[in-house]
């Protein structure tokens, strides 16, 4: 197993970048405020507005392609690195309830954990998030992509919704990162089995 990182090693760590560094991406970490699902900062004082390099590559590449196909439209950044401690603690106020499986178990690991997963949505020109039709974090069906078809016959989301979803994966997909079935807003970049065997994971 590849040795892992300290989080508090990372700033000067040639292998990531900050996101405060990357011109026209917005950075919003919830989980670095009360603003999220369990109602308060999970992230101790550490700084995770991080991503590996080749990872904040990629981003800056969706945003070029955002910016060239809907001007004046953003990606803003609501998850990015996060510690195998913060995960762990995470999935501690999930455990035994049915929300656990929208969260890697540490034991396998988040691929947030090793700076190649992001958490995102889309601003507008006048600087508003777009409606995906539900929140970050909301964990229910309304949220997965895979149910999109059938929520939109069930008029539970409306076709603006699936556009706006539509606009962000498209930006995500073209630099190289792909989404899941579960979550509207997380993205891993590249191979995800190869990104546990041979990258060191953030402690």
């Amino acid at each position: 197993m590849t040795p892992g990182i300290a989080c508090e090693d990372i700033a000067a760590h040639p292998d990531f970048v900050s996101l405060h560094t990357l011109q026209g991406i917005e950075v919003d970490l919830r989980y670095a405020t009360r603003d999220n699902f369990v109602g308060k900062s999970v992230y101790g004082g550490l700084d995770c507005a991080f991503l590996r390099r080749e990872a904040a590559a990629g981003l800056l590449q969706a945003r070029d392609w955002l910016q060239a196909a809907r001007p004046g439209w953003c990606l803003r950044v609501l998850d990015a690195l996060r510690p195998q401690r913060v995960q762990e603690a995470l999935y501690a106020e999930l455990a035994g309830t049915p929300l656990a499986r929208y969260l890697a178990a540490p034991e396998r690991g988040s691929i947030h954990s090793f700076g190649m997963a992001v958490d995102l949505t889309l601003v507008d020109a006048a600087g508003h998030e777009l409606d995906m039709g539900a929140a970050f974090d909301e964990m229910a069906p309304i949220s997965h992509p895979e149910y999109e078809a059938e929520l939109l016959a069930q008029g539970r989301l409306r076709a603006e919704h699936l556009v706006h979803r539509g606009w962000l994966r498209a930006a995500l997909r073209e630099a190289g990162f792909h989404g899941i079935a579960t979550e509207w807003w997380h993205f891993d970049f590249g191979d995800r089995d190869a990104v546990r065997q041979n990258l060191p994971r953030v402690l």
